[in-house]
């Protein structure tokens, strides 16, 4: 991994999200510099308890993700419930209610794509736990575009559907325990 290219981290999670989360998220330093975008699949008809749930447990800056804001360095964005999150060309974000993705809305398909776009080679995608096939689509057009991506080991996910998805749709992705995802986050902390 080139820490001195990246400049974005995308993650995408379903089933089983908030362990998963909880065991990478509160690994990362408070000078951690890299934005990292999140999509969990959540329920379109409640508020979203995430950001104060992971907020209180990290060091870094966790925020429910507004539509046209810029993506600030050091700050974990959450997609909020029944909106799509996409990265846009000038950097910012934008949310959309367009049609479920996978009957996902957030879908980690549509924030992985437009952040392929977006960032390119500068960009790592991370699947984890979860029920469906949301991420493997998404996670191949970052490895297309010369991003890296990481799965999380299906044999130790909480729900192994989501990971094993990605893992066959990108053979040349990386399949880890989520403190070896902690780990390569943080090596790539230094990047622009």
């Amino acid at each position: 991994m080139s820490a001195a290219s990246t400049r974005a981290i995308v993650i995408g999670t379903s089933a089983g999200a908030v362990e998963a989360l909880l065991a990478i998220l509160p690994q990362l330093p408070r000078e951690f510099r890299l934005p990292i975008l999140i999509v969990v699949h959540l329920p379109a008809d409640r508020e979203s308890l995430l950001p104060g749930l992971l907020g209180a447990r990290c060091l870094v800056d966790v925020r429910e993700a507004e539509d046209k804001e810029p993506i600030a360095a050091g700050t974990v964005y959450l997609a909020p419930p029944d909106y799509h999150l996409l990265v846009e060309g000038d950097g910012s974000l934008s949310l959309s209610s367009e049609e479920p993705v996978l009957f996902s809305r957030p879908s980690i398909d549509v924030l992985f794509e437009s952040a392929a776009d977006a960032f390119g080679p500068g960009l790592i995608g991370v699947v984890l736990t979860g029920a469906n096939n949301d991420g493997a689509r998404g996670l191949r057009a970052i490895m297309d575009a010369g991003g890296i991506g990481l799965v999380q080991r299906p044999d130790l996910a909480y729900s192994s559907t989501m990971p094993q998805a990605a893992l066959d749709a990108c053979p040349g992705a990386q399949a880890l325990t989520l403190d070896e995802i902690a780990a390569r986050l943080m090596e790539a902390r230094s990047g622009p």
